[in-house]
């Protein structure tokens, strides 16, 4: 049956030929798998930067530069130079002390390799700025002289190492430190179009044709490029010192094409659509690894390179890693968006182990700093399925609820929110981090926070000082918790945050199903009050439950748990002897403080006794049968039961191939996103759920849809672009326009269909880089489209 397809909506359409009916087969235990899981989930991480951390030689305080500040960068009164922090600071055992009692089992730590001093007029200590932060390397292949040695690196890694803590480096691919600039005078950023990249022949040629497949036209540096480069300095590897391994493009304006192809404020940005650029890189990680003996890498600016460049750098470093000893590496990336469509791509189609959890964070600030409602934490986990591939999901992400870009926790309560009892600070930080501990992912804790630092805002004014600071906009800082400010030793293990985050720690790391456990959804409500979720581990089977209090009064609830008559155990606070117990049906009641935390743990293993049930049967809510498939798509089940701890493995049949596993499932809603793109249009493609009880038992079902070719529709479309920093854009599965972000329409430039009421808002179709989207049909491009996004009234 030839059928043809039209959506209105995102502009496509397609021709495409329905499936028959598929008969659903023998189970294949093959397909059986436990979800994947990662030695980085028992971590916790605490980031900090060298240089502002703990001095322990003076003698590198100028990098080995004499004269002044605008020569070496050293001044440690200006939050935008060098401060004395350096890797014998972090080696000395008073620090190393402090961080091992603090719980800490992993240190991300930003580059240390050696940097281009500084950047800016160079004449004068405002407009001057130094690489004290480590971001503007030239030489991958020796640290800074500011931080110290090769060898002081690798002292303090065995060091490090000798206290159970693993080392991750800060490392970057994007960009280099500036010392390319361009004949023409001039950086403002040229396009692709109007500026295509000429081969040595002087013929045009699109570098993404070429992008991942180990070919590249030849480069000639005074033809081929819309600048004409001039190389100012040295740079190690030798290979990085040739002006055909970058863009040569001009500025980045951190919009479009640009964001990918321009210079990150001049830095020098790679070409790394080349493959001697992706070679280049896979040798300069291994060589790291092998040369350091550090255990993971945090990869910088992800999203501003290709994402062919991962596909093939990330596999390459995972398995030299892997046959050299070090089983247990992993590295996670650095996505600055609050998009979990978009986010979850790096993980799935780029192959990255993990990424930052920004969309996290943002809910993190919603519900710990403003109360909003419990519900929205929900819809946020809710989405978790995006990640969920057949290597990564969403419990090896890196939670974190302040960085060294965005600003800290504390700052965000007192700058934004106007937030200054400190009894409150206190409890709204505590709250934060039980979040970012006790969720699925991994914790990490930025530096600082643990003694109640209050950035003044992002970038520099979040980079204080552990050792005695001398900037005084870091030392009049209220800091919270404490009367002290940065301008004492920093390194104190009395403080009410330290004590909280290492008792965390504690709890962290004495409970497996805190760490390793599927998170199952108990309890939200449309205002501030309770999120609640279980957590438990597959193997123990024993169920925990997490509760979280953002309202300032006492909050109630209680919820379905999966055994009744059940008693539940307090494992925080610590000092707690709660026991709770449910009732027959299995509902349990829990009772939380104003803007507190409590954990529980059943006294008791799951009961087996449901095996005799066997495994519930699932029915597939998407695709339908011969439905149409474009892009990325969800692939879910609905189950005849769900009161019971079950996995959902999920497959794929493209045409008539063999099933291929793709990911496993441990909560509601059972779903994947699987992207069709590059299957042949008309093809059918079979997807097959496999439940597992755990029990022993299974049960399976199959559905058959088609893959559809994209066209570009003949109408006229206006892409609208909104961008909500927390990621807070509501439920579009709700008809009530009070629950989401949505656009009221209306004018002569829109398709008469498209016009809204005020109550029945256009909702965003898709999430990408740049927050929701949708296409707006037009009728009349030449007129203005006029809207109005609203939450409700």
């Amino acid at each position: 049956i030839v059928t043809f397809w039209l959506d209105g909506r995102q502009g496509r359409s397609g021709i495409f030929v329905t499936a028959p009916a598929t008969v659903i087969p023998p189970i294949d235990l093959n397909l059986v798998r436990a979800p994947v899981s990662h030695t980085v989930q028992d971590e916790i991480f605490y980031f900090l930067l060298p240089d502002r951390y703990q001095n322990g030689d003076a003698g590198n305080d100028t990098g080995g530069v004499s004269g002044t500040a605008l020569d070496h960068g050293f001044l440690p009164s200006h939050k935008n130079y060098y401060h004395g922090g350096d890797l014998a600071g972090l080696a000395m055992t008073d620090t190393l002390d402090y961080l091992q009692n603090l719980g800490v089992s992993a240190l991300w730590i930003t580059p240390v390799f050696e940097n281009d001093v500084l950047e800016g007029d160079g004449t004068d200590i405002e407009n001057t700025y130094a690489a004290y932060h480590g971001y503007w390397i030239i030489n991958y292949e020796n640290v800074d002289p500011h931080l110290g040695t090769d060898q002081e690196f690798m002292d303090f890694v065995d060091a490090a190492h000798a206290r159970g803590i693993k080392v991750y480096l800060d490392i970057l691919a994007n960009h280099t430190g500036n010392l390319i600039s361009y004949l023409e005078g001039q950086s403002s950023y040229r396009n692709k179009t109007d500026y295509p990249y000429l081969d040595a022949n002087g013929d045009p040629f699109d570098d993404q044709d070429y992008a991942g497949t180990g070919t590249f036209p030849p480069l000639d540096p005074a033809i081929s490029f819309p600048y004409t480069p001039i190389t100012n300095g040295v740079k190690s590897p030798t290979w990085l010192n040739n002006p055909i391994y970058y863009h040569n493009r001009g500025d980045s304006s951190f919009a479009g094409e640009s964001s990918n192809y321009g210079d990150f404020y001049g830095l020098d940005d790679l070409f790394t659509e080349h493959p001697d650029v992706v070679t280049g890189f896979i040798d300069i990680f291994t060589n790291t690894i092998s040369t350091y003996n550090i255990d993971g890498f945090r990869l910088d600016t992800v999203k501003h390179v290709n994402i062919e460049f991962w596909e093939q750098v990330v596999p390459a470093v995972m398995d030299y890693a892997t046959t050299n000893g070090k089983p247990d590496f992993f590295m996670f990336g650095e996505v600055f968006e609050y998009s979990t469509p978009y986010l979850s791509t790096f993980t799935t189609q780029g192959g990255l182990p993990s990424i930052l959890d920004f969309q996290t964070q943002g809910y993190a600030y919603g519900f710990a700093i403003n109360s909003e409602a419990t519900d929205n934490l929900q819809a946020h986990f809710a989405n978790d399925d995006y990640y969920t591939d057949a290597d990564s999901n969403a419990y090896q992400l890196a939670n974190f609820i302040s960085n060294h870009d965005i600003g800290r926790f504390g700052g965000f309560m007192v700058n934004n929110e106007g937030i200054t009892d400190d009894a409150e600070l206190l409890a709204r930080s505590k709250l934060g981090h039980a979040l970012m501990f006790f969720a699925r992912g991994f914790p990490v804790i930025y530096y600082g926070d643990e003694q109640g630092f209050v950035s003044d805002g992002g970038d520099a004014d979040a980079r204080e000082d552990m050792l005695p600071s001398q900037v005084a906009s870091y030392n009049d800082n209220d800091l919270i918790g404490t009367a002290a400010t940065t301008a004492d030793d920093n390194l104190d293990p009395n403080h009410p945050l330290y004590q909280t985050l290492a008792d965390y720690a504690t709890v962290y790391e004495n409970n497996l199903a805190l760490r390793r456990g599927a998170q199952i959804y108990r309890y939200s409500q449309p205002s501030a009050g309770l999120y609640v979720f279980s957590r438990i581990d597959r193997t123990e089977q024993v169920e925990y439950i997490v509760a979280l209090n953002n309202a300032e009064t006492i909050a109630s609830a209680a919820f379905q748990v999966y055994s009744a008559n059940a008693g539940f155990t307090a494992v925080y606070p610590l000092t707690s002897t709660s026991v709770i117990t449910s009732d027959n049906s299995g509902n349990l009641a829990v009772t939380v403080p104003p803007l507190g935390v409590a954990i529980y743990r059943a006294n008791a293993p799951l009961a087996q006794n449901r095996a005799v049930n066997g495994a519930p049967f699932p029915t597939f809510t998407t695709p339908a049968t011969g439905e149409v498939l474009v892009g990325r798509v969800e692939v879910g089940v609905d189950l005849t039961e769900t009161n019971r701890l079950l996995e959902v493995n999920f497959a794929v049949k493209i045409g008539d191939g063999e099933y291929q596993y793709l990911g496993t499932d441990n909560n509601a809603p059972y779903r994947i996103f699987y992207d069709v793109s590059g299957i042949p249009a008309g093809t059918a493609v079979t997807f097959q759920a496999i439940v597992n009880d755990l029990n022993g038992n299974y049960s399976n079902n199959v559905v058959t849809a088609v893959v559809g070719e994209e066209t570009s529709a003949t109408e006229q479309y206006a892409i609208i672009h909104y961008y909500r920093p927390a990621g807070d854009y509501g439920d579009y599965t709700s008809s009530d326009f009070n629950d989401f972000w949505g656009l009221h329409l209306w004018g002569s430039a829109i398709h008469p269909d498209e016009g809204t009421d005020w109550a029945t808002p256009k909702k965003f179709s898709g999430f990408d880089s740049y927050g929701a989207y949708v296409a707006i049909r037009l009728q009349d491009p030449s007129q203005p489209v006029n809207f109005i996004i609203h939450n409700g009234d």
